[in-house]
């Protein structure tokens, strides 16, 4: 279960704000200056940090906690991505993206299907509605998984 992620974002408050109508949730000042948590307060305590683009986390030290710094130059799109269960139904989804201006669509994902939210329109997160979170929760039940991705890996002990 992951409780929460941390994303960047060209305008955080902004993407914060959106995120918290689709979550239902509220939006709060975050540690690192200009940054916002979305919590949506849920039996998990689920929420999506939003930070400013360029922000990146680093390791501690001997002498220095981890910390959050900001970086020149990043690219203008990432890997990351998260599949998030979320109140509001496609319609909805569809509307808020019209708005903003970002894409959104449905994708077959195989097994299951999701909307792809596309934040700033370089950002994507996968959004599960109910009906979809029902078939994503049903894919990734092992007898699925392995349809779909073929047998676990054997990890060697090291």
């Amino acid at each position: 279960m992951i409780h929460h992620i941390s994303i960047a974002a060209q305008n955080p408050l902004r993407v914060a704000s959106v995120l918290a109508e689709i979550w239902n949730g509220k939006v709060f000042r975050f540690t690192y200056p200009g940054s916002y948590c979305v919590i949506p307060f849920d039996d998990y305590g689920t929420g999506i940090e939003v930070l400013p683009l360029g922000c990146v986390l680093v390791p501690p030290s001997d002498t220095e906690p981890s910390k959050i710094i900001q970086t020149p130059g990043s690219s203008s799109f990432v890997a990351t991505h998260a599949a998030i269960s979320v109140p509001a139904t496609a319609q909805q989804l569809e509307q808020i993206g019209r708005r903003e201006g970002w894409q959104v669509r449905l994708c077959d994902r195989g097994p299951f299907e999701v909307i792809e939210f596309w934040v700033e329109n370089w950002l994507m997160l996968e959004f599960l509605p109910p009906d979809l979170a029902t078939q994503y929760l049903q894919s990734v039940q092992p007898e699925i998984a392995e349809q779909v991705f073929g047998p676990p890996i054997q990890i060697a002990q090291v």
